[in-house]
């Protein structure tokens, strides 16, 4: 089996977290990796139309969406909820993590549009994580 193509969505007051789970990729050793389809390097623009268009083409190469559930990640409508709803629609297998430790779905922090549609939630821990990542089935 191949590795998880992935992207990780994430409020950027979490972007720390994301770069934990890079950290762990690159450790030899966690037993952590996955195919990153992350956007090689932060877009330089204003234009919301453009920067959707980039992460619209990068979601497209993903069978998996890792959605980072931290204090503001429900709040986050502009491109959060966007991504999420561009997940959805390319039938990505969803995974929530939540960055407090829950194993749940947490009402208080979870975007709305995962609520309901199968959507895998576990705690921010690379063994975790992976474990999500290479078991969950695409739809």
């Amino acid at each position: 089996m191949g590795l998880p193509r992935t992207f990780v969505g994430f409020s950027s007051t979490d972007i720390h977290y994301y770069r934990l789970m890079q950290a762990w990729k690159a450790s030899e050793h966690i037993d952590f990796n996955f195919t990153d389809c992350q956007l090689a390097q932060e877009i330089n623009s204003e234009n919301e139309a453009y920067i959707k268009q980039k992460c619209k083409e990068r979601i497209a190469m993903a069978g998996k969406f890792v959605s980072l559930i931290g204090a503001d990640t429900k709040s986050k409508h502009k491109y959060v909820r966007w991504e999420l709803e561009t997940a959805i629609e390319k039938r990505c297998v969803i995974i929530g993590v939540n960055l407090n430790g829950s194993r749940r779905m947490e009402p208080d922090r979870t975007p709305a549009i995962m609520k309901n549609i199968g959507a895998i939630f576990v705690p921010f821990s690379a063994r975790i994580v992976a474990h999500a990542m290479l078991s969950s089935v695409q739809n």
